[in-house]
Order: structure tokens, then C-alpha cells, then sequence
């Protein structure tokens, strides 16, 4: 990242959850619809710049072409580009299991999904796993175990991380080239 992006403080990222739940929770509220909520994997103190942006703006194409081919009405669309990393919040007029069951093949599927956190709100509000719709844990993105073993055992570097990240996201760029 360039030494222009600022890292981000512990305490700054807790307020972003929480002004992110407020936004949920107001969403919900106006519309009575399930959510999607989009944020990028992004390790480290550092969550601007120009890849986790560039991994939004893949997500938000995504997520439209998604909603288009299934003819779900987006009832809100909203985009925040954030120190804290960017993110985007839908709502929609679909069921809210369809809608978890269609992000999460979007996530393994889509070469960069990896590095998409897409989250379904429903209204309760509560969040939708993956497990309770029979899907496999999201794996790391530097080995094959569960990402949330990894993450919580710290078992990877930073540095190893990130250029997981880019190598993704090369990956991607190379494919779309040909």
C-alpha cells in the first residue's frame, strides 16, 4: 500500500463496525428487506487504498450483474469509500436464504470472491451463515484450512497475507487480459 494510506487504529475500525450497524440497522428498519452488506478482506492496519477499492468496485459489478440476471429489485444501493476500507450496503426484495445461497457461490466463484466479504443481513435483524445453508467454512487465503483457524491462531504473517491478496487479484488481471 502506499505510504499515503494511513493505518487504520483498533479503535476507529470498532467505530466503523458500529456506524455499519447503525446503517444496517436503518436500512432494515426503512425498507423491511434482507441486506447485503459488502466489505473487503483486507489483513492488516491498512484498509484504504488502491486494491481494496479496486476489489469493491469488482464486488459492486458483481453483486448488479447478480441482481439483474435473477431479476431481484435493488430497493437501495449505498457506497462508502472509507479510511476504515470501503464498503457498499443493498437492499433488496428477495428472499433472504436465496439471496445468502447466491452470494456465497458468488464468493467461491468469482476469481476474486476470495477477498469479498459478503454479508446477508435479514431482517431480525440477524446475519445468515454459510453453515446454516449446508456450505463448506470460507478456506484462508494462504493455505486450505478454515479461514477463521487461521485468523484467530494468527498462523500466517502479514506479509504473507497481502501478497496472497495481490497474487489474487494479479491472477484475476492476467485472466481478464487474455
Amino acid at each position: 500500500m502506499p505510504a499515503s494510506v494511513p493505518a487504520v487504529p483498533l479503535e476507529q475500525m470498532l467505530a466503523a463496525r458500529e456506524r455499519r450497524a447503525a446503517r444496517q440497522a436503518a436500512a432494515l428498519t426503512c425498507f423491511g428487506r434482507p441486506l447485503i452488506s459488502i466489505t473487503i478482506v483486507t489483513p492488516g492496519p491498512v484498509k484504504d487504498g488502491m486494491l481494496p477499492r479496486r476489489v469493491l468496485s469488482e464486488a459492486l459489478l458483481a453483486v448488479d450483474v447478480m441482481c439483474r440476471i435473477r431479476k431481484w429489485p435493488v430497493l437501495s444501493r449505498e457506497v462508502s469509500w472509507l479510511d476504515t476500507g470501503p464498503e457498499a450496503l443493498y437492499s433488496l426484495r428477495v428472499d433472504s436464504r436465496r439471496l445468502k445461497s447466491a452470494t456465497v457461490k458468488l464468493e467461491d466463484r468469482h476469481p476474486l470472491g476470495r477477498l469479498w466479504d459478503l454479508d446477508v443481513v435479514a431482517p431480525g435483524p440477524r446475519v445468515l451463515s454459510r453453515k446454516e445453508l449446508g456450505f463448506q467454512a470460507r478456506a484462508c487465503l494462504v493455505c486450505e484450512r478454515p479461514a477463521f483457524e487461521c485468523g484467530r491462531s494468527r498462523r500466517h504473517p502479514l506479509a504473507e497475507l497481502l501478497t496472497a491478496m495481490k497474487r489474487i487479484v494479479d491472477e484475476h488481471d492476467r485472466c481478464m487480459r487474455r
